[in-house]
């Protein structure tokens, strides 16, 4: 029997932490500060509400772009590309700002330009892991990745509130930093692939050498094999209907991405009608940061417990735990004003997201062939946060046409219809523990 697999000891998968936290730091920062911006300009929920589902929306289209990208091409290059990207639209940001020049078209403009860079080239770096971490650590690595979007949470509230007090080029500055951060590690990781002598290329199998889980998916030949796109004539259409072809065909997978999509904007557009609330009725962005804080640190301790969970409870279990969770906090910020009782109960509520998150990605990790990752990863990403784009909109207009406790309550009736169709999942309720995971997916082979 092998030792089982030392994530910290492995230096590309802690190089890809690095340029993916540097990334993900930067995308923390501008989505607490976009919606604040864009009110302190417009002084209207409506309009800023339009410019967070403008970008919601641009950020789901590109990213079925950035599938295909991430399975014709090799995912480390991608992730550098997407970088230094990154770096020229934050540069351009700080000029904006700094020329006085922040509007509700300019603030549209660069807000759809940094989702669209988001979904090209985001997938690439999602789908790398499974070139670097071997399939029996996926699940500790997902952990850890939760721990770290816990962090960014942490952080990003309170740094972005301060930020944003000194003004709104300050927040590009520091975001423009991040990307040369992610930019740096992104090329040190493709040296260190080529030194080893492993191949970065989202069309070959995964780094571990493993063929355990080749699949034959529609219209696809198998995971060990060059995906189509390489062996034919590329065509986009084609290779997109195999990512949604594949992922629909599996019935341990397609049923909760359903139910995710209603959670997701349930729970989404409760948090954003708080902060629109709390922007309008006087309080600091520094205030709506340190709420911000607080939920990433409750986030962060239940990252910490994931690794505990996630052996022992399986990943149905905690799916069904979680929303339920999640629902009752929904409910309950209807009835509260005051800050602090809000992030408390807000806080309360997503103890086990990072629980779920982990083993639902991590499962979806073991379960996919390495030639279709990306374009299942971004098939999944636009049917689980598919109906994302409506959540400023549901809070934005929903404050304005029925205030703030009607707003709350119908996003709680939606987390709860998650809930519901939970339970109703047989496929979803039989997600087994870690050590279940590929035996479990070679069932829907």
């Amino acid at each position: 029997m092998s030792a089982p697999h030392r994530l910290w000891r492995n230096a590309r998968y802690l190089t890809w932490l690095v340029s993916d936290t540097s990334k993900g730091l930067a995308a923390a920062l501008f989505g607490f500060a976009i919606p604040l911006l864009a009110l302190i300009v417009t002084n209207d929920p409506a309009q800023a509400g339009i410019i967070g589902g403008a970008g919601m929306v641009a950020r789901l289209l590109t990213t079925l772009a950035g599938g295909i990208l991430a399975d014709r091409h090799p995912r480390i290059l991608l992730m550098l590309i997407g970088s230094l990207l990154g770096v020229l639209l934050s540069g351009a940001f700080v000029m904006l700002a700094l020329a006085d020049a922040l509007t509700f078209a300019t603030l549209l403009v660069i807000d759809v330009l940094l989702a669209a860079r988001s979904g090209l080239f985001d997938v690439a770096g999602e789908s790398a892991i499974k070139e670097i971490v071997p399939d029996e650590a996926m699940g500790r690595a997902q952990a850890a990745n939760q721990g770290r979007d816990a962090a960014l949470q942490l952080a990003g509230g309170p740094l972005g509130g301060l930020l944003l007090g000194v003004g709104g080029w300050l927040v590009g500055v520091v975001m423009t930093a991040c990307h040369l951060v992610a930019a740096a590690t992104a090329w040190m990781l493709r040296r260190e692939v080529r030194a080893a002598g492993m191949v970065d290329s989202g069309a070959d199998a995964d780094a571990t050498g493993s063929d355990e889980h080749a699949i034959d998916a529609p219209g696809v030949e198998g995971a060990a094999a060059p995906a189509p796109a390489t062996a034919a004539k590329p065509n986009a259409w084609r290779e997109i209907r195999e990512g949604f072809g594949w992922l629909l065909s599996r019935p341990d997978l397609s049923g909760v991405l359903f139910i995710t999509t209603i959670i997701n904007l349930g729970f989404n557009a409760a948090i954003t009608t708080v902060i629109y609330s709390l922007q309008q009725e006087g309080h600091s962005e520094v205030l709506i940061g340190t709420l911000s804080a607080a939920i990433g640190a409750v986030m962060l301790a239940g990252a910490v417990v994931a690794p505990l969970l996630i052996p022992r409870i399986g990943a149905g279990t905690l799916t069904v735990l979680s929303l339920a969770c999640t629902t009752a906090g929904a409910a309950a910020i209807a009835l509260i004003r005051e800050p602090w009782p809000i992030a408390a109960v807000l806080a309360a509520s997503v103890f086990l997201l990072p629980s779920l998150n982990a083993a639902l990605l991590g499962y979806f990790m073991v379960a996919t062939p390495s030639a279709l990752l990306g374009r299942a990863n971004s098939a999944a990403g636009v049917m689980s946060m598919g109906a994302l784009p409506l959540a400023p909109l549901i809070a934005g207009f929903g404050l304005t046409w029925i205030g703030r406790e009607g707003t709350i309550l119908l996003c709680a009736a939606l987390c709860l219809v998650s809930v519901v169709l939970a339970l109703g999942n047989r496929s979803l309720r039989a997600l087994p523990v870690e050590s279940g995971w590929a035996a479990h997916a070679k069932r829907f082979e």
